[in-house]
């Protein structure tokens, strides 16, 4: 029987919340990990503490330039990628009321084309590892319908549908973990049981356990979100064209891309 090496991942939106906590879950089982966080110091962290399995790749992934520089890095380290988990963005939410065009164009650069940049980048890196998987993690802004946040709809949904469809053919698993319900018709009396409170600890393990099933969906419930994806510790951590009326009124980062 030959040497089964370790599975080779790239983590985004690792600086914090469920992110920080897949990291680490991810190393513990003895895999190599490239992870990227708009900070350098989470990312350099991770290496002190597993040293010799941390691919350090910060930057910001909604440059397309930077992200095309993260995947050359990635190849001339390991040549392919086993697993790919995308959870750098935003998950902002607008209490109800319609959300400005401003955060409308935030939260697609920073959900969807930081994610469809990631994509471009990584098939081919999956199309060369083992059992390779893709998987993205979606905000209730690029998931719920419209009707529920305006901001966004299912955006995601449809953009890893049509990752499904390029990549079932190159043996490349595809899963969108989302939040809400295994369906997101239901409501909450719908909802499978689950504790009230989650850790981002307890988040991770959840996500990683149901991956290695790789089924098509992963339900997280929604009022976990701001618990899983904490508020910057300031305005300052916000982007520029986000104003400080609108941090006050709360916008969880998922793990800033």
């Amino acid at each position: 029987m030959g040497l089964r090496l370790p599975r080779r991942y790239w983590l985004t939106g690792a600086g914090n919340g469920v992110g920080a906590s897949l990291a680490e879950a991810i190393l513990e089982t003895g895999a190599y990990l490239a992870v990227s966080s708009r900070s350098a110091q989470a990312c350099e962290t991770l290496s002190t503490r597993y040293p010799g399995r941390v691919l350090t790749v910060p930057g910001n992934l909604t440059d397309s330039q930077v992200v095309r520089e993260i995947g050359e890095q990635i190849s001339r380290q390991w040549g392919a990628l086993d697993q790919v988990i995308l959870n750098a963005g935003t998950a902002e939410y607008v209490d109800g009321q319609p959300a400005d065009q401003t955060l409308i164009e935030h939260i697609v650069r920073s959900n969807l084309l930081a994610a469809s940049f990631c994509i471009e980048v990584a098939i081919p890196l999956l199309r060369a590892g083992t059992q390779p998987h893709l998987v993205g993690i979606a905000s209730p802004a690029t998931f719920l319908p419209p009707s529920k946040i305006e901001a966004g709809g299912s955006g995601m949904r449809h953009l890893f549908e049509s990752a499904r469809t390029e990549l079932t053919s190159a043996g490349v698993d595809v899963t969108l973990v989302h939040p809400g319900y295994d369906d997101p018709s239901l409501g909450p009396d719908d909802c499978f049981p689950f504790p009230a409170h989650w850790s981002p600890e307890e988040a991770a393990r959840h996500v990683l356990n149901h991956l290695v099933e790789r089924p098509r969906e992963v339900a997280l419930p929604i009022a976990f979100m701001p618990a899983l994806w904490p508020l910057p510790s300031s305005a300052e951590a916000l982007p520029a064209d986000i104003d400080s009326c609108q941090a006050k009124n709360g916008y969880p980062i998922k793990g800033r891309p």
